[in-house]
């Protein structure tokens, strides 16, 4: 049987905080959006969503805080995209967190 550590390691501090962003469902589809564009800015992602701008500036926030996206100042505003390195990690992170399961071999709640 494995031994769980005290300490988080780095990979399960960052699933976390990429899964944390992805909490909300206004956060996945600023995300799906973002993924179909190669880049836009905050007024086309203020159309596409139904709710007010500063609840999407706090949802864009979020998102940036994580890694998942970038936004670039050109001034009078703001483009943002997929951080395509770290989208590549959370796919990674994701992917090997959902296949390393023995759910298949255990009893567990029926």
């Amino acid at each position: 049987m494995m031994k769980c550590k005290n300490e988080p390691t780095d990979n399960q501090i960052l699933l976390a905080r990429f899964a944390k962003a992805m909490g909300h469902p206004t956060r996945i589809a600023i995300l799906d959006f973002l993924l179909k564009q190669e880049n836009c800015y905050f007024g086309d992602i203020h159309e596409e969503l139904p709710i007010a701008k500063a609840t999407v500036s706090q949802h864009l926030k979020e998102l940036k805080d994580s890694g998942l996206i970038q936004g670039e100042v050109e001034t009078p505003k703001v483009k943002y995209c997929i951080n395509k390195e770290n989208w590549v990690i959370a796919k990674e992170l994701f992917g090997n967190f959902f296949q390393n399961d023995n759910l298949i071999s255990t009893k567990c709640c029926k």
